[in-house]
């Protein structure tokens, strides 16, 4: 029948499972229903030991025999068999280079098939050096040596190749005073008055050419405490790296990025005070810095392990004493030197000077500028310039100055630090629209009144004259009455309320409506009939005096 193993297929099924595959791996190995695999292993199974054919003994494939010859005489044993007593166990990389081609494989019992591609090893090799793809190996192959095998053959010969051809990681070694690792661990718990323990995080810093370290307990992982540790770091060496190598912490990285990270504002202002270079690794990669990654576990097993602290200054204390005494006296396993002298006679003249003074701690902090062009910081407020009306801006203040800050780290604004329920507003913040002409005073309403014209201009002054500075809010409509009332009639209205005395913004707004008429001016008559002349008045003024002396 169709259906039908022939007895290479079942000497194949039985000589895996004699050395322990698994039912589906002999399926998948063999294109067979597990079914049917099992089938033909439980009717060996059932056959009397003496009963039972050996395996191969009416023809055998070069697979089973393959199987045969890897498996001792004497009984099946597992693919995780023990070398010979002394001799060392190779990998699978090792394994899969030494192996004969044809040959079964100790770590997985699969029996190995010569490609067809192993008669051009040195040709492919030598073109994957240049970098050439599997597909113009391919081509290349056909076109100048007549090869007559498919792709997928070449493909498959590539990607072994390159399998086994895994390159070593590279060591990095620094130069003096070049570089500092960082990172952090888990210290031991402080014991509190009542009895409770409270979790620490060690701090770790090493130079990376002398292995010269720094330790430094604290209780939490925040931008501050970070780079207070640096900073004691720092001053404890006596000098500054060019570059601090650390690994993605929330402290210090905002948002982890191998090309272009994002680095936390403050942790990039401390990294400008001291003139250095931060350089966060690659995420998830924890060999970028492996010095710090030895370091951190050499303080948590060698310095802390076993001893118990009653407060966070102690185990600090404990830490000093561990460096001087321990740390630096050793011999390294890798420079193979004194910590201590390598640092004091090598790296630390190396690193460059301190600055005069520490970094200035300050608190820093988004905020959303409020509806009234002001932030709020500790219950105080302070201007931005309008133009930021609603938009998110840094803040960062210190207990004399506020300084606030654009998105791409632009200053805008500058106040001194107000106490609480104070409001600090800058001229320059408050948009031109805003400003009432009863804020810009009599002397700048005057100036925009004398663009009206010499009538208005003289009206306007004498309102300011005779008012005061009620005058100034007359001064203000005088403006609104120019913008919805041509100027002729505007001048007209001012001359003729000046030739009235009236200095009341509603006799302009009045002669606007009824374009009322400028007040007649009659001349004086020296001679009338009915006006004496001054002889006759001489006249009377002299019989007065008379009647008077008499």
């Amino acid at each position: 029948m169709s259906n039908q193993l022939n007895m290479a297929e079942i000497d194949a099924i039985l000589a895996l499972h004699q050395r322990e595959w698994s039912i589906r791996s002999i399926a998948k190995e063999l294109g067979l229903h597990r079914d049917t695999v099992a089938r033909h292993i439980r009717a060996w199974k059932q056959q009397p030991k003496q009963a039972r054919a050996p395996i191969g003994s009416d023809g055998e494939s070069d697979g089973v025999a393959e199987a045969k010859q890897a498996t001792p005489q004497g009984g099946a044993q597992s693919s995780k068999q023990a070398t010979p007593e002394g001799a060392p166990i190779a990998s699978k990389q090792a394994t899969s280079q030494e192996a004969p081609l044809g040959s079964v494989a100790p770590e997985t019992g699969r029996s190995r098939q010569a490609s067809l591609c192993e008669s051009w090893r040195p040709i492919i090799i030598a073109k994957l050096q240049l970098g050439l793809t599997a597909q113009r190996i391919f081509q290349d192959l056909v076109i100048d040596h007549g090869f007559t095998a498919k792709y997928h053959s070449v493909r498959r010969f590539v990607k072994r190749l390159s399998h086994n051809q895994a390159l070593p990681f590279r060591r990095m070694e620094c130069e003096p005073g070049e570089e500092v690792q960082v990172d952090f661990g888990t210290g031991i718990a402080i014991r509190q008055p009542d009895g409770k323990r409270r979790r620490t995080h060690v701090f770790r810093m090493v130079l990376s050419h002398s292995r010269k370290g720094f330790s430094e307990v604290v209780y939490r992982q925040t931008t501050e405490e970070f780079i207070r540790c640096l900073e004691d770091a720092f001053w404890h060496f006596g000098g500054v790296p060019k570059v601090v190598v650390l690994d993605n912490l929330k402290a210090g990285v905002e948002q982890p990025d191998w090309y272009d990270p994002e680095l936390n504002p403050k942790l990039r202002s401390f990294a400008e005070h001291y003139g250095l270079a931060i350089l966060p690794t690659k995420p998830r990669t924890p060999r970028h810095k492996g010095k710090i990654e030895a370091g951190v576990k050499y303080v948590k097993g060698n310095a802390l392990k076993g001893h118990s602290f009653a407060s966070l200054q102690e185990q600090n204390r404990h830490l000093l004493d561990w460096e001087q005494t321990v740390a630096d006296q050793r011999i390294h396993g890798t420079i193979r030197q004194q910590v201590g002298k390598v640092f004091a006679e090598v790296e630390r003249p190396a690193l460059r000077q301190l600055p005069a003074e520490r970094f200035p701690f300050f608190h820093e902090s988004r905020r959303i500028v409020h509806v009234d062009g002001h932030v709020e910081v500790d219950k105080s407020y302070y201007s931005v310039p309008p133009e930021y009306l609603g938009l998110s801006v840094w803040v960062r203040w210190d207990a004399r100055v506020l300084r606030v800050f654009n998105q791409r780290w632009e200053q805008i604004a500058l106040h001194v630090k107000h106490a609480a329920g104070r409001f600090s507003t800058q001229d320059s913040h408050i948009a031109a629209k805003k400003i009432s002409g009863v804020e810009r005073g009599a002397v700048w309403l005057l100036k925009q009144v004398r663009r009206l014209g010499p009538q208005s201009s003289r009206w306007a002054e004498e309102v300011i004259q005779h008012r005061g500075i009620e005058g100034v809010r007359v001064l203000q409509g005088l403006l609104g009455l120019a913008k919805r009332h041509r100027g002729e009639a505007l001048e007209k209205a001012c001359e003729i309320a000046v030739s009235y005395q009236s200095y009341r913004l509603r006799t302009i707004r009045t002669l606007l409506k009824q374009e009322g008429a400028k007040q007649q001016e009659l001349p004086l008559l020296d001679e009338h009939p009915l006006i004496r002349s001054l002889a006759d008045y001489g006249q009377l003024v002299q019989q007065a005096l008379r009647k008077e002396v008499e």
